[in-house]
């Protein structure tokens, strides 16, 4: 690292702590890193590729952003939390930023992020997080679990169409979980898993009804389409290293932000837990080709 970025990454940590005391003059940042005002201000536009005032006030607005989504605070409320004098003030900006209102913004979100040079941008719920410095070179595990799972809910599929319907259709007797499982019901599940995901990362609507008792017909098209769609989004993500990267899934009620790092965490939980009751229940039948389903030897292969 050089001394200009070392100065860069102190200077975030200062404002990080500074974020909502507006009474802090620049003089008094610059102070706290032994710098004048002249010297911070022309550190950090080199670095950043903006001055320190107009960085601050964009984390400020992502901040601001975040919580209109995450919170049902009033938006006087969240202009005077992020350093403006009225709530005109605060709209202007805002919607300079991010060319809606805050309250068409609220209604209808898109991302949080607002593009910057440096990269650096609030991380929800509370932080600012700088790029990372080394960029991990391969995940290329992550990539083969989602890779895995993909398939073995294909595997899962072409094995369920030796049941009669009367043992696709058994329940599965839990006693720690509240919903009545079948092994239909779990497939739906897993390729609808993949679909309500897509449709997030699309913004669009994602049609419930169709796992309502879905038949192997249906689940064995809608897996060729939604399988590798998903796929693609993990790739991509995982080739551009922006699993720490957010995106708003516009829709939960009210809308959420979540990591991509997150989300896919999330699906490969759930999933494991899904594909694990439905390849013993094939076992159960007697239908033992795939075992456990474990991706050990699938990933090391």
């Amino acid at each position: 690292m050089t001394t200009r970025t070392d100065t860069f990454a102190a200077f975030v940590d200062v404002l990080a702590g500074a974020l909502d005391d507006h009474d802090t003059t620049a003089e008094e940042l610059a102070a706290r890193l032994y710098l004048s005002r002249f010297h911070l201000d022309r550190v950090i536009s080199s670095v950043a590729g903006e001055p320190p005032r107009r960085f601050r006030r964009r984390i400020l607005l992502e901040r601001a952003a975040y919580r209109l989504l995450s919170t049902d605070r009033t938006i006087l409320d969240l202009a005077v939390e992020a350093g403006y004098g009225s709530h005109e003030a605060f709209t202007r900006a805002f919607t300079t930023a991010y060319g809606v209102t805050p309250g068409a913004f609220r209604r209808k979100p898109h991302a949080i992020r607002i593009e910057a040079p440096s990269g650096v941008h609030f991380h929800p719920p509370g932080s600012i997080r700088l790029p990372a410095r080394d960029k991990v070179s391969s995940m290329d595990l992550l990539t083969r679990m989602v890779e895995h799972h993909v398939w073995l809910t294909g595997e899962i599929l072409g094995c369920a169409e030796r049941l009669t319907p009367e043992q696709f259709d058994e329940q599965i007797e839990l006693n720690v979980d509240e919903d009545e499982q079948t092994l239909r019901s779990l497939l739906s599940r897993l390729i609808g898993q993949l679909g309500m995901w897509n449709a997030a990362l699309a913004n669009r609507e994602y049609d419930w009804s169709v796992e309502e008792h879905e038949s192997l017909t249906s689940m064995r098209r809608r897996l060729p389409e939604e399988g590798p769609i998903y796929l693609g989004h993990v790739r991509e993500v995982v080739e551009q290293g922006r699993l720490d990267d957010t995106f708003v899934d516009a829709l939960c009620e009210p809308a959420e932000v979540f990591t991509y790092g997150g989300m896919i965490a999330h699906v490969l939980t759930f999933a494991a837990h899904r594909r694990t009751l439905a390849v013993l229940a094939l076992d159960r039948h007697g239908v033992t080709d795939l075992g456990w389903g474990d991706p050990m030897t699938w990933v090391a292969s």
